[in-house]
């Protein structure tokens, strides 16, 4: 038979499973503004009826229903949608990156404007026009070389502004290392802080958020993918258990071999670093994670680190390459062309001095001797090195204008203006200084643009997918102080319960039998 005070009891727990959902609304409420909380709801659960389901049970009509009870609390969240944001967010983090670079890039080729490398070489052309029509003019022939040492000097700031934005980005490529192995340590500690709670029955929702948010920021520096290890059998159903984190390529592939950021299973973690040559240069020779080593262009996981390196420039096949890296070989081999053609048409002229002494003119600009020529004849590292030879700058009159023996003969100027629209071997057949500088500024200006629209969808889906997270897992005010005043009503009923069963009894103890 039931006992006297059931009633008493089916009302506590309600009144007790009430205010426990009462004080998760208000943590709720104070938590809308928390970056990474998910929204927490009370699962209520009937309680077990009596008398309780056996063979020799008393024979009544039916079961009593003996209350409720709060089963667990629990985090409302998608784990389709957090796998969406985190791919949306790394290619984000990639595109981010490029267009940036592309952007210093663009702002340091400034190209159309007057005081770009093809304005300057205009000028330099010019001068060098009007000094076909005054040969014997030393005001021409200074302006020649103040023009000719403009050309030189904005090839040198090109050359040099796009090596200090190559050490930048390496410097940045350090700091987003640090900050993948800092997200990456944190995660485990939480792991372990997790793993200590677990078992006992606990569903630590606070640091299931905190460890959720982590791994959304680390998405954005590598393409990752999360799998969670199996919680002690005593722990909660709801219990997410250890997080696993591996760096994967573009569409979720594998890397070969496997890279294992966090490793759940042991408590680890194989942190990243980008290697570069110990020489300082500026461009990166491979990755490491833990104890894998890959090749830059077997390392496919978009994100913001493979977008800084595929910008300041990367080792490939023995070949240098990236963004930056090719941008500098093509001012490298501009300038190898355009010197070394030039050169060739100031030695086979007649100078001022050349006719009076009778030797060769010198050459025109410097060529370090120095430097390393590839295969293909370009000077690497020309463009930061140019310069005028010291003759032509200390003298003018070492300009070979004419391309005989008179003086006032100003054919060899109008060769030298020329060489800019010459064909050249190094550029390529039928490939002028001038049609070259257009094509490089051209591509450059191409794929600056691609990354700008790709960086536009990237952050445009990245925030759709965001918003349908955030309309599932997000605290909705609104929803929130609806949720109290339902739970703020079922308390008081619960606790009106009590009142009269507290006067039912009351009435049987204290005034029965009078």
């Amino acid at each position: 038979m039931v006992s006297t005070f059931h009633g008493l009891e089916v009302a506590k727990r309600g009144l007790f499973t009430q205010q426990a959902a009462l004080y998760t609304t208000g943590h709720n409420i104070a938590n809308a503004n928390t970056p990474g909380y998910t929204r927490q709801r009370v699962n209520f659960e009937q309680t077990g009826p009596f008398p309780a389901a056996s063979r020799n049970r008393p024979e009544i009509p039916g079961q009593m229903g003996s209350g409720v009870q709060a089963g667990s609390i629990e985090r409302i969240r998608v784990g389709f949608l957090d796998d969406q944001f985190r791919g949306e967010n790394s290619k984000t983090g990639y595109y981010e990156a490029r267009s940036d670079a592309f952007g210093r890039l663009e702002s340091v080729m400034n190209e159309p404007s007057d005081s770009g490398l093809a304005k300057t070489m205009d000028r330099f052309w010019q001068s060098l026009q009007d000094l076909s029509v005054n040969p014997q003019n030393s005001g021409a022939r200074d302006v020649v070389v103040q023009r000719g040492l403009a050309v030189a000097k904005t090839f040198n700031y090109l050359s040099s502004t796009i090596h200090k934005m190559q050490n930048d980005i390496k410097s940045e490529v350090g700091v987003t290392t640090k900050e993948i192995n800092s997200l990456a340590n944190q995660i485990n500690n939480l792991n372990q802080q997790i793993a200590e709670v677990e078992p006992h029955g606990y569903v630590p929702n606070d640091l299931y958020d905190e460890r959720d948010r982590l791994i959304d920021q680390l998405s954005g520096q590598v393409n990752i993918d999360v799998s969670y290890e199996d919680t002690a059998k005593s722990a909660d159903p709801l219990a997410m258990g250890k997080a696993t984190i591996s760096i994967v390529g573009v569409g979720g592939q594998a890397l070969s071999p496997a890279s294992t950021l966090v490793n759940g299973a042991n408590n680890t973690v194989n942190e990243v670093t980008v290697n570069y040559p110990a020489d300082g240069t500026p461009v990166a020779e491979s990755i490491t994670v833990g104890t894998a080593t890959y090749q830059v262009e077997d390392f496919s996981s978009q994100g913001k680190l493979t977008g800084l390196i595929e910008s300041g420039g990367y080792m490939a096949g023995g070949e240098a390459k990236g963004t930056y890296e090719a941008m500098q070989y093509d001012l490298d081999k501009m300038a190898t062309a355009y010197a070394t053609a030039f050169n060739a048409v100031q030695k086979s002229g007649e100078s001022l001095n050349s006719m009076e002494n009778g030797t060769q003119p010198p050459d025109f600009f410097h060529i370090d001797e120095s430097l390393s020529t590839d295969e293909d004849g370009v000077v690497r590292g020309l463009a930061g090195a140019l310069d005028l030879t010291e003759e032509i700058k200390n003298d003018s009159d070492h300009i070979a204008a004419a391309n005989g023996e008179l003086a006032g003969n100003g054919g060899n100027a109008g060769e030298l203006a020329n060489v800019r629209d010459q064909a050249s071997a190094i550029l390529g057949e039928e490939t002028t200084v001038s049609t070259f500088y257009e094509s490089i500024i051209g591509t450059m200006a191409v794929e600056a643009q691609e990354a700008y629209r790709m960086e536009s969808n990237a952050a445009t889906l990245r925030a759709s997918v965001n918003q349908q997270r955030q309309s599932v897992s997000a605290v909705s005010l609104d929803e929130e102080m609806t949720n109290m005043i339902k739970f703020q009503h079922a308390y008081n009923a619960a606790a009106r319960n009590i009142t009269v069963v507290d006067e039912m009894l009351d009435r049987i103890i204290n005034q029965m039998g009078r």
